[in-house]
This record gives structure tokens, C-alpha cells and sequence, in this order.
């Protein structure tokens, strides 16, 4: 039996809203904890030869005047340091004192970044990201620009992508206020992979409906879109499981180095996934049908059943 994706497509886009509403309030109260990249700071991975607490760690550096000090274990059991900036002078006293208190120490890693190259690389980060969105949208419609109203399947690209990263940025919120997670390069790159991820898999589907209306499969759009979404449903579950098995072993096995890519990457597979199937071509149907003042009365709250 032919399952019914786009029949239930207000119900997809009401899931979507409250996910995303719950992101924004996230956004709104506790925000992105913005990293050493973005904020300026000095990070300082060290790993001691005795066992080391990490609650008695943090007590230590407070005591030597870091009251606002950022503490993280790595898998390898290192940690990472983050505090204002750091002169010379400071890192080496830093050092010592922590020698003094816990024993033996090796410095893995150091590196400091000034306010200037933070707001350089936020600027940075913010101008990659609009300019992955115009390109995208720029590509769609001139890959589907022999279909009818091509501008449509590019604009229906980028809600899903705007979709896509309003989610992540959300959840990345709420485990910012629960873990402390910041967002650095590795967060950007992330969402960056997403983009590309969840725009492949439109591009898929978008493709197969080109192809069901070169066919004339059905006079109904709607119904040459299901068809459509049935057909690539498959392929789209077992491209997204697969990344998602190699994802996960990234986070279990590289650790700590690359654990905002990793989550990033595994909430945008499923949004990606998602939005793909469900969000695009739906509103597709929805410009197809000037539903749109439907649509508007089912973002508060659905009204009626039989929608």
C-alpha cells in the first residue's frame, strides 16, 4: 500500500514548528556559548600522571583567580583548559602552579586568540554561511530551470535548509546550557557538512519528481510528489543510516577534537533527513496549491482535523 507522505504534510510542518520554537526560546534565554574562536581566550589542554578530579581542578584554578574558567575531559583523559587570555608570563605561572598542586604535568596543546581574529572569524563564519545559501539557492534553480516555476524548488531548498540549521542551532543551545558546550571552527564546519547533507538529499528527491512529471505519471501533483517521495524513501533512510554509523564512530573513537563536528553532524542527519522528505517537497503541494493561508493557520495551532 502506497504510503501517504504529503496527505500528512501539516502535521510534518507542526512538528517542525515546535521543534523550532523550542530552539529559538532556547536561543533567546541561554544562547551559544561562543568558544575561544569567536570570544578570544587562551585553551590550554594538559594531562596530569596521577588521577586528577576534575571538580578539584576547577576548585584550584578559582583559587588562582580564574573565577570564570571552562573545564573539559577528553576521551583520552586530558584536559582542556579554557580562561582569558594568556600572556607568556601567565601560562607559565599557571603551569607551575598546577605542578605544585597535582603533581607531574604535560602541556598538549596552547594556542591563544585575540578579540580582533574572534570577531574577524565570526564575520568570517557568518559571510561562508550566507554565501553556501545564495549558491545553493543559485544551483537549484538553474539545475530545474527547463521545470515548471524552477524559483519555486530553489526557495523550497532553503526553507529546508534554514530549517535544518535553525534545529541544530537550537539543540546545540540547550546542551550549551546543560553541558557547557561552545560552538568553535569545528561547530561552522559542521554546519557547513549539514547544508551540503541536506541539500544532496533534496536535490535527490527534487530529482525524482522532475523525472515523475516528465513521465506524467499523475495529473495530481500531489500525488506525483508521494510517488516521488516513496520512490527515494528507502535511499534516503539507508544514505542517512550509513553516515550516521560512520559519524558515531568519529565521536566514539577521535574524541573530544572534533565532538562539535560529530554532534552537529548527527542532529543535521536526522533534521537533514527529515526536511528532505518532509518539509521540501511538501511545500512544493503547498506553492503548487496556494495553501499557503492553510499552512499560516496551522503554525499556531491545528484548527481542524480533516485538513
Amino acid at each position: 500500500m502506497m504510503f501517504d507522505i504529503t496527505g500528512k504534510r501539516f502535521l510534518f510542518f507542526l512538528i517542525s514548528e515546535v521543534l523550532i520554537l523550542i530552539g529559538i526560546i532556547s536561543l533567546v534565554v541561554f544562547g551559544l556559548k561562543p568558544g575561544i574562536e569567536f570570544s578570544s581566550g587562551s585553551m590550554l589542554t594538559v594531562s596530569f600522571e596521577q588521577e586528577v578530579a576534575q571538580s578539584e581542578l576547577k576548585q584550584e584554578l578559582v583559587n588562582l583567580g580564574y573565577t570564570n574558567v571552562i573545564i573539559q575531559r577528553t576521551g583520552e583523559g586530558d584536559f582542556l583548559i579554557r580562561t582569558r587570555e594568556l600572556t607568556g608570563e601567565d601560562k607559565t605561572a599557571l603551569e607551575s602552579a598546577l605542578i605544585t598542586r597535582f603533581g607531574s604535568a604535560t602541556e598538549r596543546e596552547f594556542y591563544s586568540v585575540s578579540p580582533m581574529v574572534a570577531a574577524e572569524t565570526a564575520h568570517n563564519a557568518a559571510i561562508a554561511v550566507a554565501v553556501a545559501a545564495v549558491g545553493i539557492l543559485l544551483y537549484i534553480t538553474w539545475a530545474f530551470r527547463r521545470m515548471p516555476k524552477p524559483f519555486h524548488y530553489g526557495i523550497c531548498a532553503i526553507i529546508a535548509l534554514v530549517h535544518d540549521v535553525l534545529v541544530v542551532l537550537g539543540i546545540f543551545s540547550i546542551l550549551g546550557a546543560i553541558l557547557g558546550w561552545e560552538i568553535n571552527l569545528m561547530f561552522i564546519t559542521g554546519v557547513l557538512a549539514v547544508i551540503g547533507y541536506s541539500i544532496n538529499n533534496t536535490v535527490v528527491v527534487f530529482d525524482r519528481i522532475r523525472e515523475n512529471l516528465r513521465k506524467g505519471i499523475s495529473p495530481d501533483f500531489e500525488v506525483m510528489v508521494n510517488n516521488s517521495l516513496v520512490e527515494t524513501l528507502s535511499r534516503s533512510l539507508n544514505t542517512s543510516l550509513t553516515t550516521t554509523f560512520v559519524v558515531l564512530a568519529l565521536l566514539l573513537f577521535v574524541g573530544a577534537s572534533i565532538q562539535n563536528f560529530a554532534i552537529v553532524l548527527l542532529i543535521g542527519i536526522v533534521a537533514g533527513t527529515y526536511s528532505s522528505l518532509c518539509i521540501a517537497p511538501t511545500l512544493l503541494i503547498v506553492w503548487e496549491r496556494r495553501e499557503w493561508g492553510k499552512f499560516i493557520q496551522w503554525l499556531p495551532l491545528p484548527k481542524a482535523k480533516g485538513v
